[in-house]
């Protein structure tokens, strides 16, 4: 478990393609168990260790997670993330130059249970719910293209739904249009960023996840000029 940023209210993580982040029913230890038991060690807790849960990654999806170390914590986390006070950016490549070097996408999405899978909409619809991003172009590849994505609502499935909307689907990512899968069982989409002021010091955090150890992330982080 890699560890960005830890005080003694919230734990970011950064963390790995095919881990879960809560509990779920294929019974794989999910990451927040991992982080109990990384506080009782660290700390030599005689019982087990408060973790809170604020936010989730698609299991495929790689990069921050935030987590709330104390109820207190965990209280004003989840209103500053209802209440868009959490900004969260992405780093996605796709296969496709966008449309636009940047915009402002608005869709509306409607969730399949059954699928588990948003489908994206021009117009409002009945059981949809707005959801908007802001993309811009970071660099080009020889085959693809790295985006930088910033949510301003959070639905399921937002980037992969909307970007595979205007064609660009992420690398790896079947469900929503990519023709192959990535040899890892990832897609390639990145919690990069995310900037927030602390829920109890009030002092403001930005942390930054470094990209995956592969080459075609590290060759499209070359490509943008972040050294981050």
């Amino acid at each position: 478990m890699e560890v960005l940023y830890e005080d003694n209210h919230i734990l970011i993580v950064n963390k790995a393609v095919g881990e879960i982040v809560q509990g779920d029913k294929t019974g794989d230890k999910p990451l927040s168990e991992v982080v109990a038991d990384y506080l009782k060690e660290k700390y030599h807790k005689p019982g087990a260790a408060f973790v809170g849960v604020t936010h989730r990654l698609d299991r495929p999806t790689s990069g921050i997670v935030v987590f709330a170390k104390t109820s207190k914590a965990l209280e004003r986390l989840n209103d500053m993330f209802r209440n868009g006070q959490v900004h969260k950016t992405y780093w996605a490549i796709v296969k496709n130059r966008p449309p636009q070097e940047s915009a402002e996408l608005v869709h509306w999405l409607v969730r399949n249970e059954k699928q588990n899978k948003s489908y994206a909409y021009s117009k409002e619809r009945p059981d949809a719910k707005r959801a908007v991003l802001r993309y811009k172009l970071l660099a080009s590849l020889t085959n693809y293209h790295l985006l930088e994505v910033t949510l301003l609502t959070g639905r399921h499935h937002q980037i992969r739904c909307q970007l595979a909307h205007i064609g660009c689907p992420i690398k790896g990512d079947l469900k929503y249009g990519f023709s192959r899968s990535n040899p890892d069982g990832s897609i390639c989409l990145h919690a990069r960023r995310v900037q927030f002021e602390h829920p109890v010091s009030h002092q403001p955090i930005d942390v930054v996840a470094p990209v995956p150890d592969n080459a075609l992330w590290l060759s499209a982080q070359q490509a943008c000029g972040d050294a981050g």
